[in-house]
Formats: C-alpha cells, sequence, structure tokens
C-alpha cells in the first residue's frame, strides 16, 4: 500500500502553471496511469468486465455535468472493459430528496459502486452506509460526502477559491486594500463551498475590504442575483470595486444586476466551472475570470477509481488515491485531487480551446466574433 499524505493540502500551492491540465491529460491519454504499478496481472479480479457502475451527477444548471462529465465517464467505462460494462445514470436536478431516492434505487438494482456528486454532504451519509452495507463500494465525485465513502476524486477546492481571490486582488492592484469587494459564495449544503471560501478568504481578508458576504441556496442564480442587488442597494453600484462569486452560474447573474443598476464599468467578477457562457462573457470583456477544472482527468480518473475498485486491481486504484481528505464523519479518505487552472481573456486559447473543451466557432459566435477578433482568438 502507498503512503498517504495526511491532508487536503497534499496538492496545494505545487503551482498553476497553464502545462498542468495539458500534461495531466498527456499522461492519462498515453495511458501512464495504466501502467503504473505493473498492470494487474498478479491479481486475479473480483470481477470481470460485466460491470455497472452507477453515476449520480447533482445538476443541470452547471452544464459540464450534462454535456462532459457523464459522457467522459460513460466512454472511459466502456474502454475500461471492453465495452461490457456500463453506466446506469441518474441527475438529480438539484433535489436532495430526488438524488436520495436514486441512490436508494441504485442500491436496490444492485449495481457494482456508485460514483456520486452529492448535493447534501451531510443527509446523503445515510445513503453511503447502506450501500456499504449492501457491499457496494461509494466513490465521491466533486464533491466529498460524508458516510463510508470509499475514495473521492476531486480538484484542489481550497486551491480554487485562492485562485478566484488572488486573481481579484492582483486586478485591483494598488486599489486592492481600499476596494469594496462582494463575496458571492456557494451552497452552504456543499462541502465545496466551505473548501471555495476558506481558500478566498485566505486571500482576500486583510488585502480589500470584504463588505458583504453572502451564501447562496442551491447555487441559484436567482438567489444569487437577489442577493446582489441588495447589496448594490445597500452599497452603491459605482462603489463596488468586485465581486467574488464561486461560480459561473452566480457570475452570470451578479453581471446582470450590475448591468440592471446601469453600472459604468463593470467591475472584475470572478467565476468557476469553464462554462461556455462565462467564457463567452470573459472574451466580451464583462466577466474577469473563470477557474477551469480539467474534466477529462477527473471524470476518466474517476471511471479508472470504480472498475478498478470493483475489479479488485488494487495496486492501479492506490496509484490513482496517493491524496487524502477529511470529511465530517470519515478520516484519511484515499483521494485524488486535481490542480485547477484560471482562464482570462489573455489564455483562453492555450486552456480550454487547447484541451478541446470548446473550438473557436464554439466561443465566437456572431454576437462575440468583434470580441474575439479584438483579443486575437480566431
Amino acid at each position: 500500500m502507498n503512503a498517504r499524505t495526511p491532508h487536503t493540502s497534499a496538492v496545494r500551492r505545487t503551482g498553476i502553471a497553464l502545462a498542468a491540465s495539458a500534461a495531466a491529460l498527456t499522461l492519462t491519454a498515453c495511458g501512464v496511469v495504466d501502467g503504473i504499478g505493473g498492470g494487474d496481472s498478479s491479481q486475479a479480479p473480483e470481477k470481470g468486465d460485466d460491470i455497472t457502475v452507477g453515476l449520480l451527477l447533482p445538476d443541470k444548471d452547471t452544464a459540464r455535468f450534462e454535456k462532459f462529465d457523464y459522457p467522459l465517464i460513460k466512454k472511459e467505462v466502456g474502454a475500461l472493459t471492453n465495452d461490457k460494462g456500463k453506466v446506469v445514470y441518474a441527475n438529480a436536478e438539484a433535489s436532495p430528496k430526488k438524488q436520495s431516492q436514486q441512490f436508494q434505487q441504485m442500491i436496490d438494482d444492485q449495481v457494482d459502486v456508485i460514483l456520486v456528486d452529492a448535493l447534501d454532504a451531510k443527509a446523503i451519509a445515510s445513503d453511503v452506509q447502506k450501500a456499504k452495507d449492501a457491499g457496494i463500494p461509494v466513490i465521491a465525485y466533486d464533491r466529498l460526502a460524508e458516510g463510508p465513502v470509499t475514495a473521492y476524486v476531486s480538484h484542489d477546492n481550497e486551491l480554487v477559491g485562492e485562485v478566484q481571490a488572488r486573481s481579484l486582488v492582483e486586478e485591483l492592484g494598488s486599489k486592492a486594500a481600499s476596494s469594496k469587494v462582494v463575496m458571492m459564495n456557494g451552497d452552504p449544503a456543499d462541502p465545496n463551498t466551505g473548501r471555495f471560501k476558506k481558500g478566498a478568504v485566505g486571500e482576500l481578508e486583510g488585502a480589500v475590504d470584504i463588505v458583504k458576504r453572502y451564501d447562496t441556496d442551491k447555487w441559484s442564480p436567482e438567489v444569487a442575483k437577489k442577493n446582489m442587488q441588495t447589496a448594490i442597494a445597500s452599497i452603491g453600484v459605482n462603489n463596488i470595486a468586485a465581486v467574488y462569486s464561486a461560480n459561473d452560474g452566480m457570475a452570470g447573474a451578479v453581471i446582470e444586476a450590475l448591468k440592471d443598476a446601469g453600472v459604468s464599468k463593470m467591475p472584475p467578477v470572478t467565476g468557476q466551472d469553464a462554462n461556455l457562457d462565462a467564457v463567452q462573457r470573459i472574451v466580451a470583456g464583462e466577466q474577469f475570470m473563470t477557474v477551469y477544472k480539467p474534466f477529462a482527468l477527473e471524470a476518466t480518473d474517476a471511471a479508472k477509481m470504480a472498475v478498478y475498485k470493483v475489479q479488485g486491481r488494487d495496486i492501479e486504484f492506490d496509484a490513482l488515491t496517493q491524496d487524502s481528505v477529511d470529511s465530517g464523519s470519515e478520516k484519511n479518505i484515499p483521494a485524488q485531487l486535481v490542480s485547477v487552472v484560471p482562464v482570462t481573456k489573455n489564455n483562453v486559447k492555450s486552456t480550454v480551446v487547447r484541451d478541446g473543451v470548446y473550438t473557436v466557432k464554439d466561443i465566437c459566435t456572431a454576437e462575440y466574433a468583434a470580441a474575439c477578433a479584438a483579443i486575437g482568438l480566431k
């Protein structure tokens, strides 16, 4: 068994160079991860290729889940099982109750392993326990669920907040200390929210004046817009120097509220997830930045972890989980934490375009053609 690192900071501050995502994806594409530990020839699989992976994703508002995560996981499971394995997929559409019902259905259907992106980390713990009791391993995907999860694969979420906040402070420059900043945090029921917030606050406090802080139920853009309208009424639209928004959906709502209030110059607004509309806003100069979390590496490695676990390929499984994290109920959960990349108008081409997330044609529609030309995106 490999030695594990002591906490979530295992890969933190290892650098956020733009080469990180490309290098990681190249390693995966070249089969380096598959080759770690010399394969599984010395171990008899617990089960063959005819396996069923249950996949529970949280919502459809975040574009990446339907467009990238599910198709990538499905494709990788097929590739790893000679197209004999299958993925049973369900989306909770932002309802914890619905996700619990979907979870129970997968237990009843006796899937071999469950990948779950939990809407409510604490509430789902009982479902995770039921799966364990039924002999079904559960891998927490993207968000860390409580309960006896077998492993966790996500991005370094504290680093996400650090990258967002550091980008804001650097953009504000010499005016940062006197700048009034609004914080639009995510859903407090989401375990990642606290990590994003911790990373961001560590960079913002003492560097800027955080005048308003909001938590956003279910990451709802509508709630975020109402909160931003409240902040504008309290502070004055032209007194807001920047907005820390934890994701792209809320960033779009924040920008709408600022526009509605007649902002004379759009302040820098952060985001996360590299949604297409957010990338287009960045190109147009409306949104300052987003955090690109390489979907391909997270999704394909989650699929590998699921398949390897079911097949008893411990060497490969351990090679993918050399970090560790603590949840609210468990300690030292085997984990993989993928690094992240900030995206601004200066590096759209060398990040999301280069990695094949979007083409220039996807981004530079007629509405954005002039803005793309202005920054040399072609």
